[in-house]
């Protein structure tokens, strides 16, 4: 079976972390991908789209269309899946138009409806893809899963100094920005506490040590890795709402405990008193640090963060659900294919 992933650009997070860290899998069962990134120009894209006729199934990752281009590729696929991890339909929380966005909307409504298959990354956007006419049968959600194999497990030991560890894009890096009062706090409160930033900006505090880290994909599971505790933060809003958690399975998979604010998908992921702490006030985030200072504390919640992970979103977890939504896909497109080759027999 051959697959047609067509993606945002090379080495785009979502295209690692939604299909290729899938490829052994898909491998053993017979199923070969193959990635192209969708052209910014209508003619590179028209063009390949039309590459979509010699492939079992087309995965359509993340991206809007306008209506002829997803007529033209609904029409080129024999099977087409929509993957989203994200809250397509609005801007993001930072957006200087604010987050509604009717264009967006409207292209997403049509692509649901015409995808044969849609793979959410969250219940939320589960939800949204039925409600606006998807089928709620072909609609799946599959997280945006790590690997934990790839991360070394954290030794917590007592210290020099504290660190946090914040990994993300220069997009996301604006909710750390938008907390800086909050983290300068924090800075003050505890001496010896430093965050380090994985990412290809970095913020700048005042109070609170920064220590950069220049994002790869080679390096980042070593440098999470070295972190104590894992913090997220993301605005309370719809966008947000649609956001897989990824940076805090990470922390998870490297045995870190993991501050987040109670909002989104944190909650879902963040056990309370577990793998780690809900934080909202600022006082709550100070005094979530202040209890994870005890190394005992860290290596506790990191153990069974690990655990969490691997048993409810590691790559192992829903390798066998992935194959077998593309399997699916390549049994319907062949039932499709005999169904047309046998009217068109009979009307010969």
């Amino acid at each position: 079976m051959q697959i047609l992933a067509l993606i945002e650009s090379p080495g785009h997070v979502s295209a690692r972390h939604r299909i290729a860290d899938f490829g052994p899998a898909l491998d053993r069962a017979g199923i070969s991908v193959r990635f192209e990134p969708i052209p910014r120009d209508a003619v590179g894209r028209i063009r390949l789209f039309a590459k979509a006729r010699r492939f079992d199934a087309v995965i359509l990752q993340r991206r809007l269309l306008p209506a002829y281009q997803l007529s033209f590729v609904r029409g080129m696929s024999r099977r087409l899946i929509y993957d989203v991890d994200d809250a397509m339909f609005h801007r993001d929380s930072y957006h200087r138009k604010g987050i509604a966005a009717r264009d967006r909307a409207r292209q997403f409504r049509r692509i649901v409806r015409a995808a044969d298959t849609v793979i959410a990354g969250n219940e939320f956007l589960r939800d949204r893809a039925i409600a606006d006419g998807a089928v709620p049968a072909r609609v799946h959600v599959i997280p945006t899963c790590v690997d934990p194999s790839k991360y070394p497990t954290r030794e917590h030991r007592r210290g020099p100094s504290l660190d946090l560890v914040w990994i993300g894009s220069s997009s996301t890096l604006q909710g750390i920005e938008r907390k800086r009062a909050m983290f300068e706090k924090l800075g003050e409160r505890f001496p010896h506490l430093r965050i380090r930033v994985i990412c290809d900006r970095f913020p700048q505090f005042s109070r609170l040590a920064i220590v950069p880290r220049r994002w790869s994909a080679e390096s980042e599971a070593a440098e999470v890795a070295s972190g104590d505790i894992g913090v997220a933060w993301v605005p309370d809003d719809e966008w947000s709402k649609g956001k897989c958690g990824y940076k805090i399975l990470q922390y998870f998979a490297a045995g870190l405990p993991v501050i987040a604010n109670p909002a989104a998908i944190h909650p879902r992921l963040v056990r309370d008193g577990e793998t780690g702490y809900l934080a909202d006030s600022d006082e709550q985030w100070a005094s979530a640090v202040d209890a994870l200072r005890d190394p005992a504390a860290r290596a506790r919640m990191g153990i069974a963060a690990r655990d969490f992970v691997e048993r409810n979103y590691s790559i192992s977890a829903y390798a066998g659900r992935f194959v077998e939504i593309f399997r699916d896909a390549a049994r319907a497109a062949a039932s499709t294919a005999a169904s047309t080759g046998r009217a068109s027999a009979s009307g010969r």
